[in-house]
């Protein structure tokens, strides 16, 4: 579903970069051809192309891929074609921002697994984009593969998808800078087909999420310390019913490593209710006050709210729209995944109790982009084909403003171009070591 995407995006991508070509849509200086050539100060050695003059009016960042400087380029058109042409341009920087960090968590995520399982080359022979995640994707799901072989036993992974949300502010704030006819701080996105959140300075209706370290009495996300109403997987200080360091345990002592049900203090994950110290976030009934993030309702205005579906904005131009929406995402924040493992009948313990270890520690960050980050990348590359567009339009409009702009949008798109397969190589890099994992 997501290489069907890629593959349509990259498709306009390079049937737009052609079409910049058959127009000499040129240097961002806004050079236009000239007889003879004289005064050219093109950059490269010798000053560049031959016959070019300058365009008054033209201005073009030099970092394209910095949507802040983008909005503030003067490009010299007039005002509705200038706020097409910024939007279109920063959405496609936005997205680059979204590749960059995407192949980053990926990169770690599977570098950090591949090492805690011993591989050590974890660097990517070839340079471009993505990658980074391929070469730690591939050396994790190798070094899974051959611990598990030495292992061996019966590996069971349950991975739940972490909850990710994006700002609401955020999108009425890009709203109001982005577009002339929505009026900084008069309007309001709101929240679609998901859960709102944030501070609740009164009563909370719903749950409350409480930062590591906190007291639990709810889901733990993390390591519980203290009394766990189901089954374990860790340290019990008491008496296990289940396995005890693989091996069957009917309510006795164990000093090892407790599956199954703590009669005591555990210091493991809890699959149900944890009461004490929970090491991630802990998530509670609401009961009033709420210390934490309250998720659900408030009985006066959320501070800060964030939205775990889609944050609708207000009424503005498609290009906007694009520019918001991939602004947004670009700053989603995401809860850890829970991840649960199971590992019976160890034929090697210590390879067992390694294999164990490294993905309950690495693999919630990984099923952070395989579960918890699909739709997003998915929301990504429609941004691109939304500032395509707009390019399009840009170059379509003729005259000195094609000109102007043209080689801007040429070098922002191979720039998505880019960024386009550096999000499809990253996602498909963590999807192999995943699967391999067992965190289908």
């Amino acid at each position: 579903m997501i290489s069907k995407q890629f593959r349509k995006t990259r498709g306009l991508i390079v049937g737009t970069v052609a079409l910049g070509g058959a127009l000499l849509l040129i240097d961002c200086g806004g050079k236009l051809p000239t007889p003879g050539g004289a005064g050219n100060n093109n950059s490269g050695p010798g000053g560049g192309l031959p016959g070019l003059a300058q365009v008054p009016g033209a201005s073009c960042p030099a970092d394209i891929g910095n949507a802040s400087a983008i909005m503030n380029a003067k490009f010299g058109l007039d005002a509705a074609l200038e706020g097409k042409v910024k939007a279109a341009l920063s959405a496609g920087a936005n997205l680059q921002a979204i590749a960059a960090d995407l192949e980053t968590q990926v990169a770690t995520a599977c570098g950090n697994l591949a090492k805690d399982l011993g591989a050590t080359d974890i660097e990517p022979k070839d340079k471009g984009p993505g990658k980074r995640a391929e070469a730690a994707c591939n050396a994790a799901a190798k070094a899974l593969s051959e611990m598990k072989a030495k292992a061996k036993g019966s590996l069971k992974v349950e991975a739940k998808a972490p909850k990710c949300s994006a700002s609401v502010k955020a999108m009425a704030d890009c709203a109001g800078k982005c577009d002339a006819n929505v009026k900084p701080g008069s309007v309001k996105a709101n929240c679609e087909g998901g859960e709102i959140s944030g501070k609740c300075n009164a009563d909370c209706k719903g749950t409350c999420t409480a930062q590591a370290g906190a007291r639990c009495e709810g889901t733990c996300g993390g390591s519980c310390s203290g009394e766990c109403s189901g089954t374990i997987s860790g340290k019990c200080d008491g008496k296990c019913d289940g396995k005890c360091d693989g091996k069957d345990s009917k309510g006795k002592p164990c000093a090892g490593v407790c599956d199954g049900k703590c009669a005591g203090k555990a210091n493991a994950s809890c699959t149900g209710t944890c009461k004490g110290e929970c090491s991630a976030t802990c998530k509670m009934e609401a009961k009033g006050k709420c210390s934490g993030e309250c998720s659900g309702s408030c009985s006066a205005d959320f501070e800060a709210p964030k939205c775990s579906g889609e944050v609708k904005p207000p009424e503005m131009s498609a290009e906007c729209k694009a520019n918001c929406d991939a602004e947004v995402n670009a700053k989603v924040e995401c809860e850890p995944a829970q991840v649960s493992v199971k590992l019976e009948g160890a034929a090697d313990a210590a390879a067992g109790a390694k294999l164990k270890a490294a993905l309950e520690k690495d693999l919630p960050m990984l099923v952070k982009v395989t579960k918890g980050m699909v739709g997003r990348v998915e929301k990504a590359a429609g941004n691109v084909k939304v500032a395509l567009e707009g390019a399009e339009a840009a170059a379509k409009s003729g005259g000195a403003a094609a000109l102007k702009v043209g080689s801007c949008f040429v070098t922002s798109l191979k720039a998505q171009a880019d960024a386009s397969v550096q999000i499809n190589v990253s996602v498909k890099a963590s999807a192999s070591a995943s699967a391999e994992a067992g965190a289908k």
